[in-house]
């Protein structure tokens, strides 16, 4: 795609990667400094930690977790916020819930969430309506959205989720050129639309999220008049990726760092693998420090063709958390990953889980370079060391297994 004058959002998207790592250098110790000094949770959690040492993304693989999975818990001991905040309550405007319930916040100011940019990369131009079907109840979605398109200059419609009629005379009536909310909705609208005669003409584009963006949904959104493009983001973190026009991969947004690690671990994994996401967010308010997602991606190699300079990912490509019971017991990721540094032949691991006869089975495949039966033997041992459960070990080639992320694969079926 043509660089044009109004492509970009602003000059830090095609900044040169080297100006990009210099400011990461600057950035990345005094958020570290800052989260330890005003978070209480981080002023645990990173006891020791010199911030200076901090100075680059390579240099985060050092630091511990924090896992998403973990916030109900701390939040519940130390409400709201279990401590995480980098601002005091006092200072912030608004405060949300999530499932789980895992409660978020913001503190007010122009596009806190940075969706902006999404919507700038979706086509969105400043005046433009936006028809904004993300929830606000409760959830920070439609927030996330509004604030997004204010920093734009462009009015929201706040529709919210369902009363499908009354959104759609909103659109007739109204004429937003741009959607925001889960393309399944989208598509719902569109056809409704259709089939009652009242015009949805006027809508052209899109940012959509919340939900998968299949090939087949894309194609049939665009053949109802609408080209979407996908946003990638949490409550916690706000935006973490989002595609261009160029529909080329998701580019990681400017105000997080983004690693993709192993399963169960923090350690990253090369580019093109699939691991976990793991983000390192830039806001001094909640300053998430290699924030576990939960969520599967991998990274993309190069920049976008359509000019942005910044790493890409793949998009969310599942669930990291592959926790499952085997004879009554609970078998972790982690616990496969501690199997694995056990041995230094180990490449890379996966524990298949079957049932044969209703007898719940464990095969662990190792990627080995060289190695025989001795230090097959070696590793069951382990195996039923960490996990209490005995199970069977297979060593393969290297590079054999599947590139999918997974480091436990339940592979049984169920009534």
């Amino acid at each position: 795609m043509a660089r044009t004058d109004e492509e970009f959002y602003d000059a830090l998207e095609h900044r040169d990667p080297a100006q990009r790592r210099r400011a990461l250098a600057r950035l990345l110790p005094r958020q570290i400094a800052h989260a330890k000094a005003e978070a209480p949770y981080y002023a645990r959690k990173l006891k020791g930690i010199d911030p200076a040492a901090i100075a680059s993304p390579a240099a985060l693989a050092a630091l511990p977790l924090t896992r998403k999975s973990d916030l109900t818990g701390l939040q519940a001991a130390k409400r709201p916020l279990g401590g995480l905040n980098g601002w005091p309550i006092a200072k912030l405007a608004h405060l949300y819930q999530s499932p789980g319930p895992i409660y978020e916040a913001d503190i007010g100011t122009r596009d806190y969430w940075r969706m902006g940019r999404a919507l700038w990369a979706a086509g969105l131009r400043p005046g433009e309506i936006v028809h904004n079907s993300f929830s606000y109840h409760l959830t920070p979605a439609g927030m996330m959205v509004e604030m997004g398109a204010a920093a734009i200059g462009c009015p929201v419609v706040p529709a919210g989720t369902g009363n499908t009629e009354m959104q759609l005379k909103a659109i007739a009536d109204v004429k937003p050129r741009a959607y925001a909310g889960t393309p399944s909705f989208l598509k719902i609208l569109l056809e409704r639309g259709r089939e009652a005669a009242s015009s949805t003409r006027s809508l052209k584009i899109a940012l959509v999220g919340g939900e998968a963006l299949p090939p087949s949904l894309r194609a049939e959104i665009r053949a109802l008049g609408v080209r979407a493009v996908q946003n990638y983001g949490t409550a916690d973190i706000g935006l973490i990726a989002y595609e261009s026009r160029a529909l080329d991969g998701m580019i990681i947004d400017e105000g997080v760092v983004v690693e993709i690690v192993r399963p169960g671990t923090g350690d990253p994994v090369a580019d093109g693998e699939v691991g976990e996401v793991v983000v390192t967010s830039l806001s001094p308010a909640y300053p998430l420090v290699r924030f576990a997602t939960g969520d599967l991606s991998a990274v993309l190699a190069g920049p976008s063709p359509c000019g942005r300079t910044n790493r890409r990912i793949k998009g969310w490509m599942g669930r990291a958390d592959q926790t499952t019971k085997v004879k009554g017991m609970f078998v972790h990721p982690s616990q496969i990953a501690a199997v694995a540094a056990r041995h230094p032949e180990i490449l890379r691991v996966r524990l298949e889980v079957t049932s044969s006869r209703n007898i719940d089975e464990m095969l662990l495949r190792c990627e080995v370079a060289s190695g025989g039966e001795r230090l097959a033997e070696a590793i069951a041992q382990t195996l039923q060391s960490v996990c209490k459960l005995r199970g069977k070990v297979a060593l393969t080639a290297p590079a054999s297994l599947p590139n999918d992320g997974k480091i436990i694969a339940d592979l049984r079926t169920y009534a």
